[in-house]
Parts: C-alpha cells; sequence; structure tokens
C-alpha cells in the first residue's frame, strides 16, 4: 500500500495508490478508502458518484481479469477527482449497447453508469493491459453572501 499526500508539480493535492488482487469484498474497501480521502480533501460533495463508478470498474475486474490483479490510483485534482483502474489485460472494456429488439447487451451495462455519474471517462493501453479512468469536477465553490448552502440557524433568545 503507497500513500502519496501534499502537492506534486502545483498540480496534485493528493493521491492513494494500491495495487492488490480483487475479491467479492473489495470493492466495499475501495468505497471506503474513496469516502475518507474525499471527505478529507473537501469533496465529499462527489462521494455518491465516485463510489458508484469505482464499484463498477473493480467489479468489471472481478468479472473479466484472468488473476483479478489490479491497481487502483485515486488522486486528487486542482479541478476535481480523478480515479484509475488498472489491469493486466489488454482488451479495451465494452460499453452495453442496444440489440435489435430495443434491449441492452449484458456485458457493459456498468460503463453506462460509470458514464453517466462521471464528468469524463476513458481507457489508456499500457505496456501491461489498460488503465479505464474516470473523472468527477469538483462543484465550484459557493460565493458568499449568495444564498446558497446550508443557513446556521442561531439558538437561544
Amino acid at each position: 500500500m503507497n500513500l502519496t499526500t501534499g502537492h506534486s508539480s502545483g498540480e496534485v493535492a493528493g493521491s492513494y495508490r494500491m495495487g492488490f488482487t480483487v475479491g467479492h469484498h473489495s470493492a466495499r474497501h475501495m468505497r471506503r478508502i474513496l469516502r475518507m480521502y474525499l471527505a478529507q480533501w473537501d469533496l465529499a460533495g462527489l462521494s455518491d458518484a465516485a463510489e458508484l463508478a469505482l464499484t463498477e470498474l473493480v467489479a468489471n475486474v472481478v468479472r473479466h481479469v484472468p488473476g483479478r490483479g489490479c491497481a487502483v490510483l485515486i488522486l486528487r485534482r486542482p479541478d476535481g477527482l480523478r480515479v484509475e483502474v488498472s489491469d493486466g489485460c489488454p482488451a479495451p472494456p465494452r460499453v452495453a449497447r442496444e440489440t435489435g429488439d430495443g434491449e441492452l447487451t449484458e456485458g457493459g451495462r456498468g460503463l453506462l453508469l460509470v458514464e453517466a455519474v462521471a464528468d469524463r471517462w476513458g481507457t489508456d493501453p499500457n505496456s501491461t493491459g489498460k488503465t479505464v479512468w474516470f473523472e468527477c469536477d469538483a462543484p465550484p465553490p459557493a460565493a458568499s453572501g449568495s444564498g446558497r448552502g446550508p443557513r446556521r440557524q442561531r439558538r437561544g433568545p
């Protein structure tokens, strides 16, 4: 397990990398780690989307990668979050498509979810297989006095 925090070249505000063999409980553990970092990086608002997308990418490793080995990189970017899942299978992931009778093919439905919840996603081949990644943009900060966000209630007399 390798943990890196701090700033690197002024671009990265923090990152977490872990290589492991995935099992049936791996997605749950990775969601917990992701949630912790998002809270630490003040990006908790991205948690639902990022956790769902990460779950789908880890599930793809369980289903499609012989040996189930992968590496996960969670990267804080100035404009949000990038998550990468790298594995040793060179075959690119296939997104579900519509069949002639209006149904979706069985494989690739999880990638439709990733596409729906992430701002961007893609796949990059590498020397040992591929990396499937997604990015979620941080919401813009609410302007001071804009009336947005929670209001504090005054207590007492």
